[in-house]
């Protein structure tokens, strides 16, 4: 069975840094693309960063410049380092793929959600 499972949020400063990681388990036949979103308490859930099925990399403009995207050579997990982080930041980070696990077919499959929160 597929699972993402993410780590790494918390409380930070304005101005501090956290990264994020998120790792693929299971059996995967092709992963095409695969990132970040967030969801703001009372707002949509909104593409943060991530990797195209083209290998490009897409972010948002709020965190261009502040926020990184890579992955690892496999490409089963995925990280998204944040700096100078601001309090619009705040929010649940979740790891989002689109893959075909190795006996089924291919699916959107998200984590389960990390909490960031930036606060004096």
């Amino acid at each position: 069975q597929v699972q993402l499972v993410e780590s790494g949020g918390g409380l930070v400063q304005p101005g501090g840094s956290l990264k994020l990681s998120c790792v693929v388990s299971g059996t995967i036949f092709s992963i095409f693309a695969m990132g970040w979103y967030r969801q703001a308490p009372g707002k949509q859930r909104e593409l943060v960063a991530a990797f195209t099925s083209g290998g490009n990399t897409n972010y948002t403009d709020s965190v261009k410049g502040r926020f990184t995207i890579s992955r690892d050579n496999a490409k089963t997990t995925v990280y998204l380092q944040m700096n100078s982080l601001k309090p619009e930041d705040t929010a649940v980070y979740y790891c989002n793929a689109d893959l075909v696990p190795m006996t089924e077919a291919r699916s959107q499959y998200w984590g389960q959600g990390t909490q960031v929160t930036v606060s004096s």
